[in-house]
C-alpha cells in the first residue's frame, strides 16, 4: 500500500462502506516566542474544525514521552501508545489515515510509529489538512475501542551508537534545515552541528510550495544523489525525532527504506562525550 493518499483519494474512501481510521495529529514544534504568545493547541486547531470523522491525537502525549535523556520526543511507552491508539478506533485490521496542518511532521511521525509497532496499513494525507476541500466538522467523535496492540523491537529504529555506524557503513540523513546542520544556527539545543559523517538533506526540499511531496521519481533521484545507492542502508535523523520521520516518509514515497534515530540531534548534542562536526563537509 502506498504510504500517502490525496485528499480526493480520502473523500472517496471515507465515503465508502469500509472507512479507514482518521487521526488528526496538528502540532507545531515549540520553540521560544514573544512574550506573551500563547503555544500552539492542536486540541484547539481540532475543535474549530477538522476532516468530519476525525479523532484528534496529542503528538506529545500520546507518541513521545517526557523529555529526558533520549531527547525531546524520545518512544512513548508502548502501553500508553497502544491504549491512546486504542481510544482513538484504531484496530489491527482496519486502515489508518493520519494528517495534520499541512507541514506534515506531525502525521509522518505517528505514520512511522504506527507503522513500527506493526500495523500494516498506515497513510498520511499528503499536503495535510490545507488539502481537504470538503467541509470541516466541529463534532468531537467518540469511537469503539479499537484493539491495536504495538509490538516493539521491530527493524526500523537507530540508538546513538547505530547512527554513528551508519554514517560510517552506509548514510545517514539529517533532515534539519542547512543552517543547522552547518553549525551556524543553534535555537533550540546545546550545541550546533551534525553527526560526523551525517549528510545534509532538509526535508523541506521532499516537498512542493504547497506542501505535497515530490513525485516519487524525482525523490528517487534526489536520494540517489545524495549517497542512498542501491543496497546502501540509509537511516536519518532531525532534532528530535519528528520532521525526521518526515524525510523517512520521502524515502518510503521513493521506495527506499530506511530507519530513524528517534532521539536525534537533541539526544546526541547533550552528551558531551559525543563527537560533532561542523560546516558544509559531513566529516
Amino acid at each position: 500500500m502506498n504510504a500517502i493518499i490525496s485528499a480526493s483519494e480520502l473523500a472517496d474512501e471515507l465515503a465508502g462502506g469500509a472507512p479507514p481510521v482518521l487521526l488528526d495529529v496538528r502540532w507545531q514544534l515549540s520553540v521560544a516566542k514573544a512574550a506573551g504568545e500563547p503555544p500552539f493547541d492542536g486540541r484547539a486547531a481540532y475543535a474549530a474544525g477538522h476532516i468530519p470523522g476525525a479523532v484528534y491525537v496529542d503528538l506529545d502525549r500520546a507518541l513521545a514521552s517526557a523529555p529526558g535523556e533520549g531527547g525531546r520526543h524520545p518512544l512513548p511507552d508502548l502501553a500508553v501508545f497502544g491504549a491512546a491508539m486504542r481510544a482513538a478506533g484504531v484496530s489491527a485490521r482496519t486502515p489508518v489515515v493520519v494528517y495534520d496542518g499541512g507541514q506534515g511532521w506531525a502525521a509522518a511521525r505517528a505514520w512511522w510509529l504506527l507503522g513500527w509497532t506493526g500495523h500494516p496499513s498506515v497513510r498520511v494525507l499528503d499536503g495535510g489538512l490545507p488539502t481537504w476541500e470538503g467541509p470541516l466538522s466541529t463534532d468531537v467523535r467518540q469511537p469503539a475501542e479499537g484493539d491495536f496492540q504495538p509490538v516493539g523491537g521491530t527493524p526500523g529504529l537507530l540508538d546513538a551508537d547505530g547512527a554513528a555506524a551508519l554514517a560510517r557503513s552506509g548514510v545517514l540523513f539529517d533532515a534539519r534545515a542547512g543552517e543547522r546542520y552547518r553549525g551556524e544556527v543553534e535555537p533550540i539545543d546545546r550545541v550546533g552541528g551534525h553527526i560526523p559523517g551525517a549528510v545534509s538533506a532538509p526535508t523541506t526540499q521532499n516537498v512542493a510550495e504547497d506542501g505535497r511531496f515530490l513525485p516519487a521519481d524525482q525523490l528517487k533521484e534526489r536520494f540517489r544523489s545524495l549517497g542512498a545507492a542501491e543496497g546502501t542502508d540509509v537511516g536519518v535523523y532531525c532534532g528530535s525525532g519528528v520532521s525526521g520521520a518526515h524525510e523517512v516518509l520521502a524515502l518510503a514515497v521513493a521506495g527506499i527504506p530506511s530507519a530513524l534515530y528517534v532521539g536525534s540531534w537533541s539526544q546526541w548534542s547533550s552528551d558531551p562525550d559525543r563527537p560533532v562536526a561542523v560546516g558544509p563537509d559531513p566529516q
